[in-house]
C-alpha cells in the first residue's frame, strides 16, 4: 500500500513538473533550431542569438525595461516600507482604514483599470500643470510603483509583525534615537524583507504589459510590449533565443541567492555550535 501511494506521489510530481517546466524546456531547445520556422526542427544553430543581440529594437526595450523596473522597486521598497511601518508600528491614527484600503486595493484591482485611471490622471496632470510632458520612462515608473509598492508592503508588513519589538524598546530606553534604532536594530532584521519585495517589484514591473500599454509613448516601449507585438505577427525564433536568455539570468541569480542564504546558515549554526562551546568551557 505505501508502495503505491509513492508510485502515484512520484507520478503526480513528473506530471506537474512536466506541465510547469516542459514548455519552458521547449523553448529552449527550439532556441537552437536553425530553421526559422519555431516549430519544425532543421538542426543545432546559433544564428538567433547573434542576430538577438544585433536586434536594435529588442535591445533597446530591454535596456528600457531594465531601468523602468530598476527605478520602480527601488521606490516601491522605499514607499512600501514607509506605509509597513505606519501600519505596524502605529496601531491607532486616523485614515489607517484608508491608508489600509488603499495599499491593498492595487493587489486585486484589474491591471486595465490601473493603466486607464493612470492614463486619465497623467492626462488631466498635463493640462492643468504641465507636467508629465508627454508619456514615456516618468509616466511608466509612476505607474509601476502604484502597484508595485503594495506588494512591497505586504512582505515588509508581515516582516515587521514578527520582530520583537521589545528590542526596539530597549533602544529607546537607552537614549538612541527613533531614527538610529530604525537603521541600526530594525533596518537589519527586516532586510531580508526588503530585498524580497525589492525582486519581487523588479519582476513584477518588468513583466508588466497591459498598464504600461497605456501610459507609454513613442520611444517608450517596454521589452514586453515588443515581444507582444511580434508574436502577433508570428512567433520569431529570435524570441525564442531571448526567453532562453532571460531563464538562464534568472536560474543564475536564484541559484547565487540560494547558495548565499545556505552561506549564511551555515556561518550562522558555527556561530552557535561557538557560543555554546563557550558557554561549557
Amino acid at each position: 500500500m505505501a508502495g503505491r501511494r509513492t508510485f502515484l506521489l512520484y507520478t503526480v510530481l513528473a506530471f506537474g513538473y512536466a506541465f510547469l517546466y516542459g514548455p519552458i524546456l521547449s523553448l529552449v531547445v527550439y532556441s537552437f533550431n536553425e530553421s526559422r520556422l519555431v516549430t519544425v526542427w532543421s538542426r543545432f544553430s546559433t544564428k538567433w542569438y547573434g542576430e538577438l543581440l544585433h536586434n536594435e529594437q529588442i535591445l533597446s526595450a530591454a535596456w528600457l525595461s531594465l531601468k523602468v523596473a530598476a527605478a520602480t522597486s527601488t521606490f516601491a521598497v522605499v514607499l512600501g516600507t514607509l506605509a509597513a511601518l505606519a501600519l505596524t508600528r502605529f496601531q491607532r491614527f486616523r485614515g489607517r482604514t484608508l491608508l489600509s484600503a488603499t495599499v491593498t486595493a492595487p493587489l486585486v484591482m484589474p491591471e486595465v483599470i490601473t493603466g486607464l485611471s493612470a492614463l486619465l490622471l497623467f492626462v488631466a496632470m498635463e493640462e492643468v500643470l504641465g507636467w508629465p510632458p508627454g508619456r514615456g520612462t516618468t509616466t511608466l515608473v509612476i505607474t509601476h510603483v502604484t502597484f508595485c509598492m503594495s506588494y512591497v508592503t505586504v512582505v515588509v508588513r508581515s516582516r515587521l509583525s514578527q520582530v520583537d519589538v521589545s528590542i526596539e524598546e530597549a533602544a529607546l530606553d537607552l537614549g538612541a534615537r527613533p531614527a538610529k534604532v530604525f537603521f541600526v536594530i530594525t533596518l537589519p532584521m527586516i532586510a531580508p524583507a526588503l530585498a524580497a519585495g525589492w525582486l519581487l517589484a523588479f519582476t513584477l514591473s518588468l513583466d508588466d504589459l497591459v498598464a504600461s500599454s497605456f501610459v507609454s509613448g513613442p520611444g517608450s516601449t517596454t521589452l514586453p510590449m515588443v515581444v507582444y507585438s511580434s508574436v502577433r505577427l508570428g512567433v520569431s525564433p529570435q524570441i525564442n533565443a531571448l526567453a532562453t536568455l532571460i531563464v538562464v539570468i534568472v536560474t543564475l541569480a536564484i541559484s547565487v541567492a540560494g547558495w548565499m542564504m545556505y552561506r549564511r546558515d551555515v556561518l550562522r549554526q558555527r556561530d552557535v555550535q561557538r557560543a555554546l562551546a563557550a558557554e561549557k568551557g
